[in-house]
């Protein structure tokens, strides 16, 4: 054994050894695999995700495995001699091609028609103009009188002051609370109209698997269907470098039964009414 074929396997065998040895700090995939996230869409593309996913995993796994194979079993060292019958044989070159066409196009039909479901905004039972502002976003829920500014949540603001004397870490959901968030039904198809008012934001929620930008004198569209049972409290950030407090303008959706929405958005309509009639 030479030398080199030495060195060879005791690379592999150490790095076979460091890759074993890591394992539990890589035990939780969740934090490094996309999100599963709550909405009709993130859920869709969770799974579309993880079937390219296994698809391009068996194609690995197969190809190197056959290219690992071919450089131990037909190496130079062993008097392995090419052979000129596969160098140049069109039925393989024909098959390493087609093959591959087909599964490009086997993988292109899911993705494209989850692109179009993605900008199919129809049928929504709610609509939502969201326009983004340095440093906050302001929500209107067209054909109706309720809207709101929504801000970073006053705690947080005090907080990140120069000098303050606060420890971030006491402060719950530091930099990701708003006064006023944005509130939605469970199970209902909300539209919502991107805009904004100075420079290009971009109103993104992982949980949702969605992503727009707001541009100002251009609407974005985009949709968003939390599912009936996982109501709750969601939370991102604008996600396009917008001036100096950009990492100060945080996303918060509150995802409620309809009842409770309908109640919600009840009481928000009165409380309009009374502050319009208090200032006439």
């Amino acid at each position: 054994m030479t030398i080199a074929n030495r060195f060879l396997k005791r690379s592999v065998v150490a790095g076979a050894v460091a890759s074993l040895s890591a394992l539990p700090a890589r035990a939780d995939w969740s934090q490094v695999n996309l999100p599963k996230g709550v909405s009709v869409l993130s859920r869709e593309i969770h799974d579309m995700h993880m079937t390219m996913f296994w698809i391009c995993a068996v194609i690995a796994f197969f190809t190197f495995g056959a290219m690992i194979f071919a450089m131990v079993r037909f190496r130079k060292s062993r008097g392995a001699v090419p052979d000129q019958k596969l160098l140049h044989n069109a039925r393989l070159e024909a098959a390493w091609t087609i093959v591959p066409v087909i599964i490009l196009i086997a993988m292109a039909i899911p993705s494209v028609e989850k692109l179009v479901k993605i900008e199919d905004t129809s049928g929504s039972g709610l609509t939502v103009k969201v326009t983004g502002h340095q440093w906050y976003w302001q929500y209107e829920y067209l054909g109706t009188d309720v809207s709101f500014y929504s801000r970073l949540a006053r705690t947080s603001d005090i907080a990140r002051q120069k000098g303050s004397g606060i420890d971030p870490r006491s402060v719950e959901n530091y930099l990701l609370e708003v006064d006023n968030p944005l509130v939605i039904p469970t199970g209902v198809k909300v539209r919502l109209l991107l805009t904004a008012n100075d420079v290009i934001h971009a109103w993104w929620v992982p949980d949702f698997g969605m992503k727009r930008d707001a541009i100002p004198g251009f609407i974005n569209e985009m949709w968003i269907q939390v599912d009936p049972d996982k109501p709750g409290t969601y939370r991102g950030q604008c996600a396009e470098l917008c001036g100096a407090d950009h990492g100060f303008m945080p996303v918060v959706v509150e995802a409620k039964p309809e009842a409770e929405f309908a109640a919600w958005f009840e009481e928000r309509k009165t409380a309009g009414a009374t502050s319009v009639a208090a200032t006439e």
